[in-house]
């Protein structure tokens, strides 16, 4: 289907056709004039050979690089969008707009040198840089009243609400923002230890952040070999295995996870009642204002929660953030005695932590994934869980399946409940609790 958007009327291809053909020999005039003969070459086979399976079947392997011609675009004019669809009226939300707006800004300017490239070496004729997503400024000018959403958000967001910023500090479970703590950066690992031991003692979990991510599998080696339960997590491990780790974490079958940049924004791990930052007063984006208070974060959705930087001197970035989360903290606190609010932890079960997990936990696991995705009892299955808890979570998935109108599929998994019932002996009641 991508390759056959561009698929227009008979008349209308001739037009492109012919266009095309004038700025290939405007293109390879400029080559030749050049010495780039080898080049030349290369761009007139292949964008002959394009014209002629365009001529022949509508489109071509590719066919977005003519995407201006087939739209009727001028050079340089912007491409349609999803945002043209919108009605006039609605309001967009820019999730952790700190890292999203620079995001959005980076698309264009990474789609252009990478396409300046081929164009440059004969491998696409100029107008395929029109094929491309939005400069900000464009995407500025289709964006109707916006909210930031940001922990963090940078100087870009504060100027363009021109002051207006709503804070929502207050929790509805109560939770304030957690302590923090500065301790010295020499023999910060020996501390590590015994707090990181006195955090699984009881039943707890422990986010480990490093510089590198050598330091990360260096340290997590060492806590593993001295007895802790560890793993480590950073840009190299697969994005599935980064859940399937996230998972493990949150049921328990380790305690401490030793990471790089990954341990900020959109991690929900209320287990997590430990954070330690190592190397915290080392200047830089790792451990700028934002990213502290980000990385901090991770143990505000713990009661319990503690914040440990280890670091020899205080930095600019260091007292900032201290002193953001501190005031967050303060007024916390004078909401909850206010309003008599005891701060609690959100408690989750093993049963409900795998449904809320499996889908992604088992997204990796190689050719059988996409058939066990349409057949779950098999995954479930698959778990080493007791017979009476696959049986409840075959009946979620089922009832959600019902609410989802897949009776199909709703019934099929309700003759495999009955199967199992029957082969392990269970009783009717109890088990859809």
């Amino acid at each position: 289907y991508p390759a056959r958007q561009f698929v227009t009327e008979r008349e209308r291809q001739d037009e492109i056709l012919d266009e095309i053909g004038r700025d290939l020999e405007v293109r390879l005039g400029e080559l030749d004039a050049a010495g780039k003969t080898i080049e030349a070459q290369r761009l007139s086979s292949r964008i002959r050979f394009d014209m002629e399976m365009i001529r022949q079947v509508g489109y071509c392997s590719g066919v977005e690089n003519y995407s201006r011609y087939f739209d009727r675009r001028a050079p340089g004019e912007r491409p349609a969008c999803l945002l043209d669809y919108f009605p006039d009226e609605h309001l967009v939300f820019v999730d952790e707009s700190h890292v999203t707006i620079s995001q959005l800004a980076a698309m264009y300017r990474g789609d252009r040198s990478r396409k300046e490239t081929l164009v440059e070496h004969g491998f696409r004729l100029p107008s395929a840089l029109d094929n491309r997503p939005l400069r900000y400024e464009e995407l500025e000018d289709l964006m109707p009243p916006t909210i930031f959403v940001s922990a963090t958000p940078g100087t870009f967001e504060l100027e363009k609400c021109g002051g207006e910023v709503v804070e929502q500090v207050i929790r509805p479970t109560g939770l304030v923002d957690p302590p923090i703590e500065v301790l010295p950066a020499s023999g910060q690992v020996d501390d590590l230890i015994g707090k990181a031991r006195a955090t699984a003692g009881r039943g707890e979990r422990v986010l480990v952040t490093t510089l590198t991510k050598r330091m990360a599998e260096d340290l997590a080696e060492y806590l593993r070999n001295i007895g802790l339960r560890v793993a480590y997590l950073h840009a190299d491990v697969a994005a599935l295995d980064r859940v399937e780790i996230l998972r493990r974490l949150r049921l328990g079958e380790f305690d401490v996870l030793v990471g790089v940049n990954l341990l900020r924004e959109g991690l929900d791990l209320p287990e997590v009642a430990l954070v330690a930052i190592l190397d915290a007063d080392r200047e830089g984006f790792l451990r700028s204002e934002r990213s502290l208070i980000q990385t901090a974060g991770r143990a505000a959705r713990n009661v319990g929660g503690l914040v440990v930087m280890y670091a020899d001197s205080m930095t600019g970035s260091m007292e900032r953030a201290i002193g953001e989360m501190n005031r967050r903290r303060a007024r916390q606190l004078a909401y909850n005695r206010e309003h008599g609010i005891t701060p609690r932890t959100i408690t989750k079960t093993r049963e409900e932590i795998l449904q809320a997990t499996m889908a992604a936990g088992e997204a990796g696991r190689g050719p059988g994934a996409a058939a066990s995705a349409e057949r779950p009892w098999e995954m479930i299955l698959d778990r080493d869980l007791p017979p009476r808890e696959i049986v409840q979570l075959l009946h979620s998935e089922m009832l959600v399946a019902a609410e989802a109108l897949d009776f199909e599929k709703a019934a099929s998994l309700r003759d495999r409940i009955e199967d199992l019932r029957a082969q392990w002996g269970l009783t009717t009641g109890g088990d859809e609790s």
